[in-house]
């Protein structure tokens, strides 16, 4: 199983690339959380990133590519994993080819939503101040507590109107000609995501057993 979640900010994909990972045995592999953990630690890493993510921007593919290479090398990723928020460019994307081994198909799953209604989602968006679980637009709505921990929910500081639009904004610019990249390819697959979360994971599941030639049901079992 490896699988790579793509999306915009908002459109939930770490939400479901979560559950997915768990409900399969695979680990998800964020890249976004690897920089935020490097940023609250303070390592070299981090200061060279917060700047840079404060203001909506992408981290360079260098330090990303480096960050998954040594990633999928650990023990836990050899039987498969959920990848998101990479590959997020084309020359992240063909690194990524060359990583993969062949022993089984990478899938692609595009999860599209209307930026409008993107906006909406991540300034209702809440992360743990305690344990940095997050908690979706969905899930966080008249919730001010964690559900994994009771610590409270806070706003990320990333995640006002002006510093979305401007990573929207980024994201159709560097990720278009990577959704090109993937299109024809017979395990290229898109779910709406303006669904509720149930009804996305449902599509998802479904998506990914057509592209690997599974049956939908025994998937969701």
């Amino acid at each position: 199983m490896k699988l790579v979640m793509m999306g915009p900010p908002g459109a939930g994909k770490g939400t479901q690339a979560e559950r997915f990972a768990r409900e399969h045995g695979v680990p998800k592999i964020s890249t976004g959380e690897i920089l935020r953990e490097a940023v609250a630690a303070g390592t070299e890493m981090g200061k060279a990133v917060k700047a840079v993510m404060e203001h909506g921007g992408l981290v360079g593919d260098d330090l990303i590519i480096g960050i998954v290479r040594e990633r999928l090398a650990q023990p836990d990723a050899q039987a498969g994993y959920v990848l998101d928020g990479f590959p997020r460019t084309v020359p992240q994307a063909r690194v990524l080819d060359s990583v993969i081994d062949g022993s089984c198909p990478l899938v692609i799953v595009e999860i599209q939503v209307p930026d409008d209604e993107l906006v909406r989602r991540v300034r209702l968006r809440r992360i743990c101040a305690r344990c940095g679980t997050a908690a979706s637009a969905f899930g966080s709505v008249g919730t001010a507590v964690c559900r994994e921990c009771g610590g409270a929910l806070v706003q990320r500081s990333d995640d006002t109107e002006d510093v979305i639009r401007e990573r929207l904004k980024v994201y159709w610019r560097e990720t278009r000609p990577m959704i090109a990249y993937y299109h024809e390819r017979p395990t290229y697959r898109v779910v709406n995501g303006a669904l509720a979360p149930e009804k996305v994971r449902d599509a998802l599941v479904t998506a990914v057993a057509s592209a690997m030639g599974r049956d939908p049901g025994a998937q969701s079992a």
